[in-house]
């Protein structure tokens, strides 16, 4: 069973830059394609960024591109997302998931395992 969990939330005004991080274990982590969505209140789970099992290809969200930088570290077996320039729109719940031997997937039903989420707020 593979366990995620994330760090790195918390509260930063319109401009500011967080990371987050994302711990794995339990299995082969840089057999996993890894993924982070965020969920704001009363609305759908949207997908932000992905990496694929190997690191050579990625894919973001339109909202987020430019802005935001997905990476992984096999060796700590932590996936990160780098937010800078954030907007208060970015507010949300911040949730990553894993997949074994995936591509950089888009769709939350693609991902087979899944965090329990880290908050972030950004203030106007």
């Amino acid at each position: 069973q593979v366990r995620l969990v994330e760090s790195g939330g918390g509260l930063v005004q319109a401009g500011g830059s967080l990371r987050l991080s994302c711990a794995t274990s339990g299995g082969t982590f840089r057999m996993y394609a890894m993924g982070w969505f965020r969920q704001a209140p009363g609305k759908e789970r949207e997908f932000i960024a992905a990496i694929d099992w190997s690191g050579s290809s990625t894919d973001y969200g339109n909202s987020v591109k430019g802005r935001f930088t997905i990476s992984r570290a096999n060796a700590k077996n932590t996936v990160y997302l780098q937010m800078n320039s954030l907007k208060p729109e970015d507010t949300a719940v911040y949730y990553c998931a894993a997949v074994y031997g995936g591509s950089a997937y888009k769709e939350t039903n693609q991902y087979t395992y899944w965090g329990q989420g880290t908050q972030v707020t950004v203030s106007s």
